[in-house]
């Protein structure tokens, strides 16, 4: 089932992908730019989200720290 699934959404997004670069290709030619479309897309996708995750981690981090300096500076020293 989820080749099938695979194959219908490569299908889909090579044949708006073909027409929108204006390309005529064959059946078979348009599933498999959809189908390696979508890897491509999904490996890029997942990729900056995780570089994304980073940087809001490190956002995160930062963010912390300063609160941290904040109380130090307005409740210990003194």
């Amino acid at each position: 089932m989820h080749i099938i699934l695979l194959l219908i959404i490569g299908a889909a997004a090579g044949f708006l992908a073909t027409r929108m670069m204006k390309l005529n290709t064959d059946i078979p030619t348009t599933i498999v730019i959809g189908v390696g479309g979508a890897l491509i897309g999904g490996f890029l996708l997942r990729f900056l989200a995780e570089i994304a995750s980073w940087a809001a981690g490190f956002v995160g981090a930062l963010a912390g720290a300063l609160v941290l300096i904040w109380l130090w500076k307005t409740y210990v020293r003194r």
